[in-house]
């Protein structure tokens, strides 16, 4: 699992029924500086992904997401998704260890 910033949503015009009572959302990975506490600033072009979402996370959120095939797990037919928000994430307390 992946935690990252919810900095918008897709809209579909047309979806597979399998992906009803859920949305999507463009989330940007967190990196280790936002870990310690940085601005949420964007990261390169290209480093967001589009992730699946029943938990009701809105832009500014910070989500807990899995890739691959665990991403497809919840569904009960095989579903094509690449990420699924498996967490709303409250606080992140970070405390790396101590240099050598």
């Amino acid at each position: 699992m992946r935690l990252g910033h919810v900095i918008g949503k897709v809209t579909l015009s047309q979806q597979d029924p399998a992906y009803k009572g859920g949305r999507f959302l463009l989330v940007q990975p967190l990196d280790k500086a936002k870990y310690q506490g940085a601005a949420m600033t964007p990261l390169a072009k290209g480093m967001s992904l589009v992730v699946y979402d029943n938990l009701g996370a809105g832009q500014g959120h910070v989500i807990g997401f899995t890739e691959g095939a665990e991403a497809t797990a919840p569904f009960d037919n095989p579903t094509p998704v690449d990420a699924f928000n498996a967490a709303l994430i409250d606080q992140i307390f970070y405390n790396p260890p101590a240099a050598k």
